[in-house]
């Protein structure tokens, strides 16, 4: 299974969901991979905290091996990272990726990826991670995927966002990847108590969207999650948003 979280507008939690349900998958004893397509490396930082300046090798460099820069390319295992976590590992990005897309995308190399992934074997489920923008990128993470995933921070930006958006999974099903399934919109940043969210979810429903039954809460614990480079099922596995974040990935599951 392969699974892309996107999102066009940024701070919706993308790199937040991503690797904690990673983190999740990983618990439940599933060999998993996660994927960092964003040049500003927050999945890669979040699962690997320091330990990522030392990595001597990218998806930078695998993307530098497509454009031809090496006569003998590696195979996109060579550039998988192991992180503190069984039974987890990473694709790590770095800032270089904004460098190369432009290549690659006027190249027409957006099925590398794909590609590259039909080949590697030993994981039962990849995430990916994607930049908050409809570049090159996230097209190739659409174009891999077998689902999607979006992120839905409860405010009305955010809701303007999500037709935009729609269309671009559309698009992508129509003229490229016609298997690949929104899985739903997860709700993320979600004040129970607040009447906006309240009323942005009630109409998203209305309106047919397929709003996911796992909400997850906003909470300050998740910046300490980030801080120490520990996903919530390893650093609280009792707290609330650990909960919400496994009855997502079961609900993902089922």
């Amino acid at each position: 299974m392969r699974r892309v979280v996107f999102n066009q507008k940024g701070g919706v939690g993308k790199s937040t969901i991503a690797c904690n349900l990673a983190a999740i998958a990983a618990t439940r004893g599933r060999r998993t991979l996660l994927i960092d397509l964003d040049p500003q490396a927050n999945a890669s930082r979040y699962l690997l905290g320091r330990t990522l300046d030392e990595q001597k090798k990218t998806l930078a460099h695998f993307f530098d091996d497509i454009l031809g820069y090496k006569l003998f390319p590696d195979t996109l295992a060579s550039y998988v990272v192991l992180t503190p976590f069984a039974d987890l590992a990473v694709l790590p990005s770095d800032a270089r990726l904004e460098e190369v897309q432009f290549k690659l995308e006027s190249r027409y190399k957006m099925y590398k990826l794909r590609e590259a992934l039909d080949k590697l074997q030993g994981y039962d489920e990849i995430f990916i991670d994607t930049p908050p923008a409809l570049n090159f990128f996230t097209r190739s993470a659409l174009i891999a995927a077998d689902t999607c995933l979006i992120p839905f921070d409860c405010d009305d930006f955010s809701r303007r966002a999500l037709y935009s958006l729609l269309d671009s999974v559309r698009e992508i099903q129509s003229d490229h990847n016609p298997a690949l399934r929104v899985e739903g919109i997860v709700v993320n940043q979600y004040q129970a108590r607040a009447n906006l969210p309240l009323r942005l979810v009630d109409e998203l429903r209305a309106e047919g969207l397929p709003i996911l039954d796992a909400f997850l809460s906003a909470s300050i614990k998740i910046r300490e999650s980030h801080h120490l480079a520990q996903p919530m099922i390893h650093l609280d596995p009792r707290h609330k948003l650990s909960n919400e974040f496994s009855a997502l990935y079961d609900l993902l599951s089922q």
